[in-house]
């Protein structure tokens, strides 16, 4: 167990996570396609640990989203883009005290 989290539920959460980016967030658009559902998985992962073992705020999960998408992938930046994270990055710490009970 890491952190006290049962490793089973952990890549449970970790799955939910990488459904959510893809879903969700997309910069890229490419939620419908088969073979790009693990386009997130690395920033998907990052986002788990911030949240889970940094107990990083919506706000910093938030930047990074928006970093990765406007900075990384030079998407630009734009306040779509930033919503985007902003809204996502909340949904992702509303899911910390159910994730925290597995």
């Amino acid at each position: 167990m890491s952190n006290g989290r049962n490793k089973y539920q952990s890549r449970e959460n970790r799955a939910r996570v990488r459904r959510i980016l893809l879903q969700d967030w997309d910069p890229i658009g490419v939620r419908d396609i088969p073979e790009a559902s693990d386009e997130y998985d690395g920033y998907a992962d990052k986002a788990y640990v911030m949240l889970m073992d940094e107990r990083a705020t919506a706000e910093s999960i938030a930047a990074y989203l928006y970093g990765i998408a406007s900075d990384y992938m030079a998407l630009g930046h734009s306040a779509q883009g930033k919503e985007d994270a902003r809204r996502v990055a909340e949904t992702l710490v509303s899911l910390r005290p159910e994730f925290e009970t597995h």
